[in-house]
């Protein structure tokens, strides 16, 4: 525990997976937090209150810590190379992404393709959860990606982890409301498949709004919905369902697959960058887009016994502890080359 070190954590919002991060830094530093707001029209005070916490804090900092390269980042990183400060950067997956097809990545637009680039040319480093997302920034952006290495999220296996019975239950879960959200994660696969298998039942967990509208207009009975839940509400269902389905375009490393293959839910997903990471050879594995073959898989995934592999993978290849240990090197070696 090094206190002497002080982090300014830069968040976009409070998602679980950037809480553990400032769970993991505050066990360890001197930390201090700034919720980035800016919209000088609509929250003017907040925005501004933003600014001024931003500049006192890079002033205080030795390094600025922040997840996802957008616009909060920038000004991390711009005030952190003013000040001389160091700063470290995590790409989630949107940030380095150019899918035209369904109007997905941040690099579909060229003022938030500058940003990007800013701050994954700028930042001492930049952490990629797998590395088919420091393979994107490097084709998408022309860099070298000499300061981007994958440090992997890590799951706590004694939270996520299964008890009692599991049902005849398929699950999958993705927050969202527009439709290009259903395209990407595949729920209009996930729900169209389930007409196939009526004596089981589907569960789709945090789509809202007109995408969810449209996706109980061709359900079957057997599929139900959900509204968003907080991570411990979600537990529950993870230890409860037998298959996970992450029918996903593409992916970066995807927390709820992991999370619920520590539960020992059978996964089933997309042969695509971080879904292939997380899964391995513990599940089963579908063409996107395909309802057939979805189908075939998920009655292959019931009738598995697959799902203490699956939590075995997970509790050996990406344990919290292993994210901790990474991190704390990661600050250490940019303290150590800023003395």
């Amino acid at each position: 525990m090094n206190r002497k070190i002080r982090i300014l954590f830069v968040r976009p919002s409070k998602s679980s997976f950037i809480q553990e991060d400032l769970k993991l830094l505050r066990k360890h530093f001197n930390v201090r937090v700034v919720d980035f707001v800016l919209s000088i029209r609509k929250k003017p005070k907040e925005t501004l209150k933003t600014m001024f916490n931003m500049l006192a804090g890079v002033l205080w900092a030795d390094v600025t810590f922040s997840w996802f390269a957008d616009t909060h980042a920038f000004w991390a990183v711009r005030l952190s190379k003013i000040f001389r400060k160091k700063s470290v950067a995590i790409v989630g997956g949107y940030e380095v992404a150019k899918v035209p097809e369904i109007g997905y990545g941040a690099l579909l637009n060229p003022r938030s393709t500058r940003i990007v680039k800013y701050v994954l040319e700028n930042a001492d480093r930049v952490l990629t959860v797998d590395d088919s997302l420091k393979k994107d920034a490097i084709k998408n952006l022309s860099m070298t990606g000499k300061n981007i290495q994958t440090v992997p999220t890590g799951y706590d296996y004694e939270k996520f982890k299964p008890e009692g019975e599991k049902e005849n239950l398929v699950l999958t879960v993705s927050v969202g409301d527009s439709w290009e959200r259903i395209r990407l994660k595949g729920l209009d696969t996930f729900v169209k498949s389930a007409e196939f298998l009526s004596d089981v039942r589907f569960l789709v967990i945090g789509i809202q709004g007109g995408a969810l509208k449209k996706l109980q207009d061709f359900a079957s009975p057997n599929v139900e919905f959900l509204g968003s839940l907080l991570q411990d509400e979600l537990i529950p269902y993870y230890q409860r369902a037998k298959v996970y389905c992450q029918l996903s375009m593409r992916e970066g490393l995807p927390n709820a697959v992991c999370e619920t293959m520590l539960c020992e839910c059978v996964p089933v997903g997309t042969d695509v960058q971080g879904v292939r990471t997380a899964i391995g050879d513990a599940g089963f594995y579908v063409p996107y887009g395909d309802v057939e073959a979805t189908v075939e898989a998920i009655k292959k995934a019931l009738k598995s016994d697959n799902g203490k592999a699956a939590r075995e993978r997970i509790k050996k290849m990406f344990p919290i502890e292993r994210r901790e240990k990474e991190l704390l090197r990661i600050i250490a070696d940019e303290i150590t080359k800023s003395r």
